[in-house]
This record gives C-alpha cells, structure tokens and sequence, in this order.
C-alpha cells in the first residue's frame, strides 16, 4: 500500500535521520534559503551535496562541498534529494532521483507535484513535500 501523506510522521522521521543530503538548486550565494538550509542539515552532521547547473561551467564548492550539475554527476549514494525548485520544475528531480536510486526525496515548503509524489512512491521511494527540514526539526525538539 502506498502511503499518500505527504508529510507522514514517519517518513519525515526517516528522512530527517538520513545522511547524505543532495540540494537540488544549491548555489554560492548566501542569501538563498537552499544555503542557509544546506548549513543547517550540516550543523546537525548531515553531508550536503550541491547540485546545480553552474557546477558544469565552473569549479563550484558550496560550503566546502564539491557541487553536481546533475544528480546523475553525483559520484556516490544519495539519501535524500532535497528540492529547491519552483513546484513545476520540480517533478522532473524526482524522476531524477528515482532514477540514481535515492533513498528518498524531499520538496521544500510550497513545492507540490502531486503526480510526482505518486510516480516516486509508487517506485518504492519515499517523499515528503510542502515542508522543510528546519520546521521539522523545530518539531521534533518540541
């Protein structure tokens, strides 16, 4: 049975839990949301993971880490695929991290793709959406 929470307890829980962040729109520039929440994720020792298109016409490094053009340039396992992408953007990412064998995908608050949400648990991946891991963590220290 597939869960269609988007903000199930648990699978926030799992997901939270989870090492490898890849930040799906992550740039350098430090008054993005993407950045301060990659700063967050790793104050509480998660690996964030830059993603972004630039990283293919340049060197880029986001708070120390090497960035990504794409997920599937990402040389390693990715838990979660945290997406900073507008809600009709977003879908495609995914399908993208579905395809590299995430362990779960992550859309920030007001990003919503609700064929995305099927599509990506219904391949066995878990999701959350309309949410972001600094609410959540207020949360659970609650």
């Amino acid at each position: 049975m597939i869960n269609r929470d988007w903000q199930d307890p648990a699978t926030v829980e799992a997901l939270l839990d989870a090492h490898t962040w890849a930040i799906v729109g992550l740039s350098d520039n430090p008054t993005r949301t993407a950045y301060g929440i990659a700063r967050m994720l790793q104050e509480r020792g998660k690996r964030i993971v830059p993603v972004h298109p630039a990283a293919a016409r340049r060197d880029l490094v986001v708070l120390g880490e090497k960035a990504y053009p794409t997920l599937a340039d990402v040389p390693f396992e990715i838990d979660v695929v945290d997406v900073f992408r507008r809600s009709e953007a977003a879908g495609e990412f995914a399908d993208q991290a579905v395809a590299v064998g995430a362990g779960g995908v992550w859309f920030q608050l007001g990003v919503v793709d609700p064929d995305a949400f099927e599509r990506t648990v219904a391949a066995g991946v878990p999701m959350v959406m309309d949410t972001c891991p600094a609410i959540e963590w207020r949360r659970r220290a609650a």
